[in-house]
């Protein structure tokens, strides 16, 4: 490679030979490869060579990328290789890739800086700038190092069996005697426990009265102007000690690892007061001597803030010995303050304007001595903590109830921490057999969706039971050797054969190299003796009826302060109020005999309902009523089809006119006498009008025409008045018919008014069912029977249903003109 090229030339040629290189490779398919070796044996060495190189290039990559990364992959021999290791390559190239990430990172500015501040940096609250890079490094997330818990001069023993007990030698701020506190007691899975040796401590000591009233915030030192005192010596905790006795409030926070240890180490703590930082290394060989500090742990005039002590609670009395009595948990304030969030960074982002860099949370911090980006962080995580209990606590004092002595939210916050610093150790068992534990596997199971035959659940078993067993030998998480989802596998697929269970093991589980062929053995006999065992589902079905027992006798195992149930009793109930109950509720349904045809339900019966017990029922006979007039149905007119056929206008005129007279006559017929009175006369007149005109022309021929226009104008004029005064008749009927409906629309909506407002004024009464009328003998109203519809007859006639056919003699109508007639 010409050395004189500068880097932009030589991007250009690398990425020109790349992209001849993919367009070459990508043109043959990889199934036609065969082909052409059969077809051409020139081919087929050429390939191999070029197989072989890419093979060399490959290992040399992963070989150069394993030992900056510590990770370990196996010489790849063929293609096949890079299947069966293709995990191992994918974590070594993503380490690769991550740290080519952060050089072009740090080229380009977009790291900052990645130390920690310096004092020459100004600010209120230096904000770390975050990578693009989420991931940790792999040598800060797994380091290779010397296990510190080897040199620890108090050894952890990780086969003990039974109770454990608390490491405390001397008990400072104690109201009980250290030999008083050790008791054991039988918890609700009947296994025997120490007591928590500050438990009555905890529970009877009152906070300091200052944690109750409003403060005045004190704020932070900013964070450039102090520094963080590391602590490694016995020396250094004494001195420590002695100032945090003068404090008022204390802010702590512990880091852990559980990676490389079977039950986890404490591996570092932070401790702030309003001045001054403290970070104490926790895994020096005489760390059993921190126990000194309970003299400020256990002192009840000294809060003690952290957030989220769930863990950090355990941790303490486990690998210490320390217990926290006033502890103050932020993290159940921010539950009953409602935040959104309830994480630290959330409360440092909100109140202190810090943005921490969690991912350092997966660290592994027993590396020393510590890398200064570590070690800025776990200050940070308490360095702004009591300016932050400052904040919540004005904040639950003045979103408190009003009146009270002490404020019932922040009340509330101080009991929910004195449930957290109650917690106690116990030691990691389980039951072989049933999985109970906190170490056991029934809960694994129990979330899963596989179901085992007898077979596989006697592989998971004994290989879960293998893996702790190492885990504990080895000083290991179970994890370290084998995780989860390969154990999962093993049961799933039970290899036959070393060689398939190597493959089924992940880059996580490649330390089981040295144990491999103990656990072949160990699947081999399992599969064997579980041929004739119980499945994974019959474990289930038998704990089902164990387990909700006993949970269900805890609950009720003090009941000394339950009151008796007949005080609380009413002798009249409030919903039901005077009704008999139910023989069956009252014991008197044996003796009850059944009736014939008799509904049998149980619900509370009026009480002459239930007099009925032996004699047949009482029906009451329904009161003959007159029958209702019908009234006439109304003639609703619809549109109709006519025919206008040809003729003279004289006569359509008297036809018409003709029409109009005897709808008027019909229509004023049932009102009043004076109209049928009226229409007899009108209809009298007509009919001796048509007489005399009848006795008039054949009397004489030579009437004038003149004579016959009078007579009949004359009786056209009668006709007329006749109609008029029927017209204002029927007006006036309207007019009067409207002006009563009217009159009785006002009086309703003023009786109801009237109705609505004596029933505001009364109270509410309960609804009495002794004075209710019976449903089931209910009577059926004259509403009920007009309501009442046809019922549908499914074997009627069905010939007029459907389509009709077409008719074979049609008769059409005669010609003429067609309308519609529309009101």
């Amino acid at each position: 490679m010409d050395g004189s090229l500068d880097f932009k030339t030589l991007r250009e040629s690398l990425q020109a030979a790349l992209v001849a290189t993919t367009r070459t490779a990508n043109s043959i398919a990889s199934e036609d490869l065969q082909f052409q070796r059969t077809v051409n044996p020139a081919v087929g060495s050429q390939l191999d060579n070029s197989s072989g190189r890419l093979l060399n290039l490959a290992n040399g990559l992963l070989n150069s990328t394993a030992n900056l990364t510590g990770q370990k992959v196996g010489a790849l021999e063929d293609a096949d290789d890079v299947d069966i290791q293709w995990r191992n390559i994918v974590d070594v190239i993503d380490s690769l890739l991550e740290k080519a990430d952060t050089c072009l990172d740090e080229y380009t500015g977009l790291i900052k800086r990645k130390d920690a501040p310096t004092p020459a940096d100004q600010g209120r609250a230096q904000k770390r700038v975050k990578s693009s890079n989420d991931r940790l490094d792999w040598s800060l997330k797994r380091a290779n190092i010397l296990k510190p818990q080897n040199n620890f001069e108090r050894k952890v023993d990780n086969f003990a069996t039974g109770p454990w007990k608390p490491l405390l030698s001397s008990k400072p701020h104690a109201k009980v005697s250290l030999e008083d506190s050790l008791t054991t007691f039988v918890d609700d899975d009947n296994n025997t426990q120490y007591k928590h040796p500050y438990e009555t401590e905890i529970k009877s000591t009152p906070y300091p009265e200052h944690v109750y009233k409003k403060r005045e915030p004190k704020e932070f030192l900013p964070i450039d102007s102090t520094s963080a005192i590391w602590v490694d010596t016995y020396e250094g905790v004494l001195e420590m000690l002695e100032e945090l006795k003068q404090a008022k409030e204390i802010a702590l926070d512990l880091e852990h690892h559980d990676f490389r240890s079977y039950t986890g180490l404490l591996s570092l703590m932070q401790i702030s007061t309003r001045e001054k930082d403290w970070v104490i290394d926790t895994l020096q060989p005489w760390r059993h001597k921190l126990e000194v500090l309970n003299e400020v742990f256990a002192d009840p005039k000294i809060v003690k803030v952290l957030h989220g002590a769930f863990m950090d609670a355990i941790w303490l009395q486990r690998d210490l010995g320390l217990y926290l009595v006033g502890l103050f948990d932020t993290y159940h304030a921010c539950a009953v303050l409602g935040y959104p969030g309830r994480s630290l960074g959330y409360l440092l982002s909100k109140f202190a304007e810090f943005e921490a860099d969690k991912k350092y949370q997966l660290a592994d911090w027993r590396i020393r001595p510590l890398p200064e980006e570590m070690f800025y962080y776990a200050r940070s995580d308490t360095h702004y903590l009591l300016y932050i209990f400052d904040m919540l606590v004005n904040e639950l004092i003045e979103r408190s109830t009003p009146g009270k002595p002490k404020p019932d939210l922040l009340e509330l916050v101080l009991e929910r921490s004195k449930d957290v610093a109650l917690q106690r150790y116990e030691n990691p068992s389980y039951n072989v057999e049933t999985g109970q534990g906190p170490r056991g596997w029934y809960n694994v199971l129990l979330k899963s969706p596989t179901l085992y035959n007898s077979e596989q659940f006697a592989v998971y078993k004994a290989v879960h039971q293998w893996r702790d067993n190492l885990a504990r030998r080895e000083d290991e998480s179970p994890f370290f050797f084998m995780t989860q989802q390969v154990l999962a596998d093993i049961a799933r697929i039970l290899p036959t054969d070393k060689k398939a269970l190597w493959s089924i093991l992940d880059s996580n589980a490649r330390g089981l190299k040295p144990y491999l062929d103990d656990l072949f053995d160990v699947i081999q006999k399992a599969k064997e003796e579980g041929v004739n065992g119980p499945k994974m589902i019959d474990i289930f079905k038998s704990d089902s009826s164990t387990i909700a027992p006993a949970k269900r006798a805890a609950v009720t195992s003090d009941d000394s302060d339950i009151p008796d149930v007949k005080e609380l009793k009413a002798d009249r109930s409030q919903f039901w109020g005077g009704v008999t109950l139910s023989s069956v509720w009252d014991g008197t349904a044996a003796k009850t005999a059944k009736l014939d045809g008799m509904l049998e339900i149980t619900l509370p019966y009026p009480a002459d309902f239930m007099d009925g017990t032996t004699t047949e029922m009482e029906v009451d006979q329904p009161e003959e009523m007159a029958p209702a007039p019908q009234p006439e149905p109304e003639q609703v007119v619809v549109n109709q089809e006519f025919t206008l056929w040809s003729g003279g206008k004289r006569k359509r005129e008297e036809e018409s006119e003709e029409e109009e007279d005897a709808e008027i006559e019909d229509s004023s017929a049932p009102h009043t006498e004076t109209d049928a009175q009226t229409g007899g006369e009108a209809e009298g007149d007509d009919s001796d009008e048509e007489e005399e005109e009848e006795e008039e022309e054949e009397a004489s021929d030579k009437s004038s025409k003149k004579s016959k226009k009078a007579a009949k104008k004359a009786s056209k004029e009668k006709k007329k008045q006749a109609k008029e005064a029927l017209r204002a008749q029927r007006r006036a009927e309207k007019a009067a018919k409207k002006e009563a409906k009217k009159k009785a629309q006002e009086e309703a909506a003023a009786a109801a008014k009237q109705a609505e407002d004596e029933e505001g004024e009364k109270e509410d009464q309960p609804f009495d069912y002794s004075q209710a009328a019976s449903v089931l003998r209910a009577r059926k109203t004259q509403e009920d029977v007009k309501k009442a519809s046809k019922r549908f007859n499914p074997y009627g006639n069905k010939s007029q249903e459907g389509p009709k056919g077409a008719r074979a003699h049609y008769s059409a109508k005669a010609a003429g003109r067609t309308a519609t007639f529309k009101k």
